[in-house]
């Protein structure tokens, strides 16, 4: 068997790159080769995205983006702003030969840390260490929206079924302005810094193919809005939100109902809800869903830094920050949000 080289992803091998993760079975969506490029126009950060070949065939990949602050350090991550990443590949020869590049680029840009969010536990490389703070929610979607209906555990069923008597309708649609308005209220209000709507708009340009924006009104009022990506047989809503008069309406249930339903139509076999921290107001709200919390594997090789990253809200040094933040008038928040969340990978 040949040798196995790693490479750095140029514009000449994006599609073999992209044609690997489309087709590799613990792939995600977070690790096409847009990203890349999302990360550097919406953020201006730089990546690394590397590729393991044998006999000029793609046998692993790994992206790499560095988000570098004075305020949340120096960091290698796959994939900053997503939460799965980490390496995809045919055998252990590329897995092994990924980290090793991987590590040593670290080590060369005197980063704190490098991280890999993986969606599947590996085993843990030497001098690596875990963390077991997050966990998804992932289900099968039933074959028709009755049975999805009926699927839903009663108490969340009689939420849905309270949007669908308010009358609140539905639009699909690719302009980011009803999705900005309901996701930064949202976010605002959760004290939590906003990324600036420019950076949908990359997404939706990048992606046009695998994104999309449902949009819940009430009487023409806009409650609630999520942006969604489709990849493989799955849909993953990703970024979302809704306005103070949501809750009056169930607006949010009724949008991730209706979401069901549109997936459905376009295929969908699988619905990921997303990360969660353990014990927090979304876990809860995906567990009323029916759906069953499994634990992400976030692994870290330390290069600069002597302990694990926490950055997280549920910092107790962030949490003067988020009580302010969350007291900010919207437009307040909107301009100066994105100062801060472009480092937030």
């Amino acid at each position: 068997m040949s040798q196995v080289v790693v490479k750095p992803l140029t514009e000449a091998s994006v599609n073999a790159w992209n044609h690997y993760v489309d087709n590799a079975e613990n792939s995600t969506f977070f690790h096409r080769a847009e990203w890349r490029d999302v990360i550097k126009q919406a953020f201006g950060h730089d990546s690394h995205y590397l590729y393991a070949e044998r006999d000029d065939k793609i046998t692993g990949v790994l992206p790499l983006g560095q988000v570098k602050s004075w305020l949340f350090g120096n960091a290698l991550i796959s994939v900053p702003f997503s939460v799965y990443g980490g390496v995809v590949a045919n055998d252990d020869d590329s897995r092994q030969a990924l980290l090793n590049a991987a590590c040593s680029l670290a080590q060369k840009l005197q980063v704190d840390y490098l991280e890999l969010r993986n969606l599947n536990q590996e085993t843990l490389p030497e001098k690596w260490q875990r963390k077991e703070l997050y966990v998804t929610f992932r289900k099968p979607l039933c074959a028709t929206d009755d049975e999805n209906m009926k699927a839903i555990p009663r108490k969340q069923r009689a939420m849905v079924r309270k949007g669908i008597k308010a009358g609140l309708s539905t639009v699909v649609e690719n302009d980011t302005n009803n999705f900005f308005y309901a996701y930064s209220s949202s976010v605002r209000n959760l004290g939590t810094p906003v990324f600036n709507q420019h950076y949908f708009d990359i997404l939706l340009q990048a992606f046009p193919e695998h994104a999309d924006i449902l949009t819940i009104k009430n009487n023409d009022e806009v409650v609630a809005s999520v942006l969604s990506f489709y990849f493989k047989d799955q849909v993953l809503p990703y970024y979302g939100g809704g306005t103070e008069n949501a809750r009056q309406c169930a607006g949010n249930d009724f949008m991730y109902w209706e979401l069901m339903r549109h997936a459905l139509k376009k295929g969908a076999a699988f619905f990921d809800f997303g990360r969660s921290k353990q014990n927090t107001g979304a876990f809860s709200f995906k567990k009323n869903w029916g759906f069953s919390p499994e634990p992400l594997y976030y692994d870290y090789f330390l290069v600069k830094a002597d302990h694990l990253p926490n950055i997280s809200p549920n910092n107790p040094k962030y949490k003067l920050f988020i009580q302010i933040w969350s007291k900010l008038p919207l437009k307040l928040s909107q301009l100066i949000g994105p100062m801060v969340s472009k480092y937030l990978g």
